[in-house]
């Protein structure tokens, strides 16, 4: 298996990204914030994740080791193959994946796209004593769960937009939906996708 890649960042793809690794290209399937960080012609260190099929061989790249052990373990739930884990840590961090689970904060985790009320569930049931609890405590104080805007913000820059695009849309649902609360996150992401799309 191979665990890690560090070579010459040579192209960022749709998906992911090139890099040369002693003559040879790899080309590494990454999340939109993990290609974000990444730069042509400077060096990288990735650790990676090989997904093995009958017709084909996906190496998949993460910012660190916790990235790709949890998305190996997102795997292990009925029904979520590599690009449905890739799209939970698109939306969500290794930790705040952990925390989701451990208080079976079911929006949170349809946040992701391909993620239905029933799949969230499944994952809670099969997962939840297996993730682990989040390596950061929560501040005294503040709540584990964010409040509806600053969850909707973090899924749509983790899904590729701006701050700035994400905050402009997020403010124009609040004033549209001034009674909203978390569990109408994914119809908001929903709505705010859409109209990125419009925007574009």
């Amino acid at each position: 298996m191979i665990a890690s890649v560090e070579g010459t960042v040579a192209a960022l793809t749709a998906d992911g990204v090139v890099v040369r690794v002693g003559g040879v290209g790899l080309a590494l399937h990454t999340t939109a914030g993990t290609r974000a960080r990444l730069r042509v012609g400077e060096p990288a260190a990735l650790a990676t994740s090989l997904v093995v099929r009958e017709d084909s061989l996906t190496l998949y790249g993460f910012g660190d080791d916790d990235e790709r052990v949890m998305f190996e373990l997102l795997q292990t739930a009925s029904g979520v193959g590599p690009r449905l884990a890739q799209a939970v840590l698109t939306v969500h961090t290794p930790d705040a994946v952990r925390r989701a689970l451990a208080t079976e904060d079911l929006a949170a985790l349809c946040l992701v796209p391909g993620i239905g009320r029933k799949g969230a569930q499944r994952m809670v049931l099969e997962l939840k004593d297996r993730a682990g609890l989040p390596t950061a405590a929560p501040t005294a104080g503040v709540p584990q769960t964010p409040g509806w805007r600053d969850t909707l913000a973090s899924a749509l820059v983790g899904l590729g937009w701006t701050a700035g695009q994400s905050e402009q849309v997020v403010d124009g649902l609040a004033v549209r939906h001034p009674d909203a609360t978390s569990e109408d996150v994914p119809t908001l992401l929903r709505a705010a996708l859409a109209e990125l799309g419009r925007s574009r």
